[in-house]
């Protein structure tokens, strides 16, 4: 007979015999109890509010039916029945996962084909995808930059472009927000003592709604041997004649070296991509270690996207009224004697600046049946908390009015 499996054991067993209060528990409550408390005292203390239903205009928000202008489900794809039933399909036929990293067992027929439909619909020799936009960044970055190197990275961009340049161990140049004449001071002092450069921007800044002005940077960029690379999470399906993003919509497609985007905000999927070039590709496979030592995306997650990509293609009108609706909503509250400032797209800033006044003003809002999330210090500068307004290319303009009144009432309050 063979002996008896020693009993496996669920969880670390504390002097006192209970389980899951291992002996650093009481260090970790305090350094808990310590960070938790300064970010109380600063008023930016978080929690995650349960959002019942399906991404779409209206939805629960901890129990309460609203109109949703929080979310970032731009063309309202998420739940297209095309969307959703490539997904399951993909499910049935493919199952749930991948099974492994693309260099092991990942990579499926399914990846190979949607990366050569992002390559044509953006016009570049190659895509590759990821498992969200945070890990293109912090993998691109590092795969392209290093030591000796510098990157020019605007103030304003997105932390996962941070970080990226943080792991990549190479000078960082950052310049003012939007500051064509001081990023181009910065990439002629990067050039001069920095053996390769690259010039960091994203296409639509998440908080402000800004277009980064793309035109003089990728001249700059020209003009002093830099690289560029542009994260167009919020333009990519959204901006442009095509959907192509920020890029296309400014005329510079042809000056963007690495084109990095998101497959689950206006795609309403999941994970993100790379569109460059065929050598870009081949670099990422062999050097991107968030790429490498990853699991490949879920079939359900690459056939969605794959069937949202070929609706904005498709349905160009989607575009059309998110533009539409978000410029309502700008001059409904300017209207009213709110500013909207400096955005230009469909990310709709209301800047209130103190961080209590903001969070109870997107609580009153809920109440009144609207959700519109309250940003606070780190996603923005301190001193500058805002309610981000995000309309869909489905919300009625009784609702955009709606939404617009209800804030400025609130506001004056």
């Amino acid at each position: 007979m063979s002996a008896q499996a020693p009993a496996v054991r669920t969880g670390p067993i504390a002097s006192d015999g209970a389980a899951g209060a291992g002996p650093a528990a009481g260090a970790l409550d305090a350094l808990a109890d310590e960070r938790l408390g300064a970010i109380r005292a600063r008023g930016t203390y978080r929690r995650m509010r349960v959002m019942g239903g399906a991404q779409a205009p209206r939805m629960e928000v901890d129990g309460r039916e609203v109109a949703l202008f929080a979310g970032s489900n731009y063309l309202d794809l998420a739940a297209h029945p095309a969307v959703a039933e490539a997904a399951a399909r993909a499910a049935r036929e493919l199952g749930c996962a991948a099974g492994g990293s693309r260099l092991i067992t990942g990579n499926l027929a399914l990846h190979e084909a949607f990366e050569a439909e992002l390559a044509a619909f953006f016009g570049t020799e190659a895509a590759l995808v990821f498992a969200t936009g945070y890990m293109a960044n912090v993998g691109v970055i590092p795969a392209l930059v290093g030591p000796g190197d510098a990157v020019v990275s605007d103030a304003l961009n997105h932390a996962s472009i941070i970080d990226g340049c943080k792991l990549s161990g190479a000078a960082v140049r950052v310049f003012a927000h939007g500051d064509a004449a001081a990023a181009e001071d910065a990439l002629a002092r990067a050039a001069r003592e920095h053996r390769r450069v690259l010039l960091a921007v994203d296409g639509v800044y998440s908080m402000d709604g800004d277009l980064a002005p793309l035109p003089a940077l990728v001249a700059a960029a020209r003009r002093h041997g830099a690289l560029v690379l542009l994260d167009d999470a919020h333009g990519t399906g959204t901006l442009g004649a095509r959907g192509r993003g920020t890029a296309e919509l400014l005329g510079v497609e042809g000056g963007v070296d690495v084109l990095l985007g998101t497959l689950g905000k206006a795609l309403g999927s999941f994970g993100a991509f790379v569109a460059g070039s065929a050598r870009l590709r081949e670099l990422l496979v062999n050097t991107a270690r968030s790429f490498i030592f990853s699991c490949a995306l879920a079939p359900p997650q690459v056939a969605a996207a794959q069937a949202s990509l070929r609706l904005v293609a498709r349905e160009p009108w989607r575009r059309a009224r998110l533009a539409a609706n978000a410029a309502r909503l700008r001059a409904r509250l300017a209207a009213r004697g709110l500013s909207t400032a400096p955005s230009a797209s469909h990310i709709v800033p209301v800047v209130i600046g103190d961080n209590a006044r903001t969070m109870a003003a997107c609580e009153a809002l809920l109440a009144r049946g609207y959700f519109a999330q309250g940003i606070r210090h780190p996603s923005v500068p301190e001193g500058t908390a805002r309610l981000r307004l995000t309309p869909m290319a489905t919300h009625e303009p009784g609702e955009i009015d709606a939404l617009a009144d209800a804030l400025a009432d609130v506001l004056a309050a």
